[in-house]
């Protein structure tokens, strides 16, 4: 049985206000280039780097963007101080959102008049997404839950296992 936590980090088309100051909203598309062109995303707690819980190069975590936002699939390590937490906090409903680190290749500005203004952001670099318990897009979700495996992941690392019992570099 894998554990699985899975949601989405980002919704398109929801606004938000950022620190008091403008709206924003995440346009369809703007995750698609940089999950293109820099596939190597991770997964942390609380946007604190220290705190990894999955990494898409490693196939810990899965990303992708469809019509409703930037959905992912993570594959959290129960021996890990965070992954443990990471399973706990979700499965209690302590942590229910996620958040996103990223940089702004292009957005598009609108006058408020009588509202704040509203930044359109169209693409983006993506380096994190995070699970959080205040995610500045209240839209955002994790849930977890528990998959049947197929036992492909006990079988990789029992090669591996071997593969280095063999050259000497595990007991």
């Amino acid at each position: 049985m894998a554990e699985r936590i899975s949601g989405y980090a980002a919704r398109f088309n929801s606004e938000t206000t950022i620190a008091g100051e403008f709206r924003e909203l995440l346009a369809p598309g703007c995750f698609a280039r940089s999950l293109r062109e820099s596939p190597d995303v991770v997964m942390i707690l609380d946007h604190d780097t220290g705190r990894v819980v999955g990494r898409t190069t490693a196939h810990t975590l899965n990303l992708r963007e469809d019509s409703t936002g930037l959905w992912f699939e993570l594959d959290p390590d129960p021996t890990t101080p965070s992954g443990q937490e990471a399973i706990g906090n979700v499965r209690r409903g302590d942590i229910r959102g996620c958040s996103f680190g990223f940089r702004v290749r292009a957005e598009e500005w609108r006058d408020g008049k009588s509202r704040l203004p509203l930044r359109i952001i169209k693409d983006v670099d993506l380096f994190e997404v995070t699970l959080t318990a205040f995610p500045a897009y209240g839209d955002t979700s994790a849930t977890f839950r528990v998959a049947a495996g197929n036992g492909t992941t006990e079988r990789v690392k029992a090669k591996a296992e071997a593969a280095m019992k063999a050259r000497g570099l595990a007991p």
